[in-house]
This record gives C-alpha cells, sequence and structure tokens, in this order.
C-alpha cells in the first residue's frame, strides 16, 4: 500500500513538473497612462534615476529604504541600488539605453529576497496633447517562477504596482514638478 501511494506521489510530482515546463519562457507585465505633459519633459524626468522615488510604487513601502545613486547623474549609465525591508528586498537598476524622448531601458536585478534579472522599459508616445506613457518588464521565466505563477498571478500583483506608479507618476508631472 505504501508502495502504489509513493508511485501515485511520484507520478503527481513527475506531472506537474512536467506541467510547470510547459510555461511560458519568459513574461512581460505592462501599463500605460495617458499624461497631460509633453514627453520631452516626461523623458528628462524618467531618465534621471533620482526621481524615481517620486512616483515609485515601492518607495513608500519602506520609509528606511537605503538608497545609493552611482554611474552618470541620468540617462545611459545612471545606477540606482536600493536595500530595505522585505517589503521592497534588495536590488539595482541601470539604465542601459535612453532614446529622447521615445524610450529608456533599464536593466533590473533583483537580489533579495529572490534573484531575477529583468528588463524594464518606459515608452513616449505623442497622443493627442498628451504623452501616452507605457511601464513594461520582461524577462526569462526560470523554473521557480513558472512554479509561482502557479499560484500568484504576477501580471496581477506587479501590474497593480505599476498602476499605482504611473499615477502617482501622472500627479507628478501634471502638477509641474516633472
Amino acid at each position: 500500500m505504501v508502495k502504489i501511494m509513493l508511485i501515485v506521489v511520484a507520478l503527481l510530482l513527475a506531472g506537474l513538473m512536467f506541467y510547470v515546463a510547459t510555461r511560458p519562457a519568459s513574461f512581460r507585465i505592462q501599463r500605460s497612462i495617458r499624461i497631460a505633459a509633453p514627453r520631452e519633459k516626461l523623458f528628462a524626468y524618467v531618465s534621471d534615476l533620482h526621481n524615481f522615488d517620486a512616483w515609485s510604487p515601492w518607495a513608500p513601502l519602506d520609509p528606511a529604504m537605503r538608497k545609493t545613486h552611482s554611474g552618470a547623474a541620468s540617462g545611459v549609465g545612471a545606477g540606482y541600488e536600493w536595500q530595505g525591508n522585505n517589503k521592497v528586498g534588495h536590488g539595482r537598476m541601470e539604465i542601459a539605453e535612453a532614446v529622447a524622448p521615445e524610450r529608456v531601458l533599464i536593466k533590473l536585478d533583483f537580489l533579495k529576497p529572490f534573484e531575477a534579472h529583468n528588463m524594464a522599459e518606459y515608452l513616449l508616445a505623442e497622443s493627442g496633447g498628451e504623452t501616452e506613457f507605457t511601464w513594461a518588464m520582461y524577462g526569462p521565466n526560470n523554473f521557480l517562477s513558472k512554479v509561482m505563477g502557479l499560484f500568484f498571478n504576477m501580471d496581477k500583483l506587479v501590474g497593480a504596482q505599476f498602476e499605482q506608479g504611473l499615477v502617482a507618476l501622472k500627479t507628478v508631472a501634471e502638477r509641474g514638478e516633472a
């Protein structure tokens, strides 16, 4: 009887592992908002990582978070490292590409609570006198990420944080602070 139960459990685990292995090898999470501000002004603002905390959905989660800026003041090579509580973790981002006034590409490295290496992207498009601002994150879906995806809808979780950040960016920009 124990032998049969072990075989059944092993088959179920093998089936689960096979199912997880068939999940997509990459992911993309993306949200957009229309902002009543010129894209040139928004581009200058978001390509300077010193401004990130003003609209980041994570900054309020740990007011004691340690932050370090490195590299260029803005644009390609500008870096931002953070280390905080378990809600924000530890990681680093660096602007890898900045195409004024349309696109900022950021190399995003999460170190804790789990390691992940992704890309973040800001796309700015003219839209009827406003800017259509898109915030995306994409990268590989490793085995652990695929397993987590069975229990958590990462698009909804991270997407909700992006939406919160975009609303904050819109507020800052439309007040003229950006």
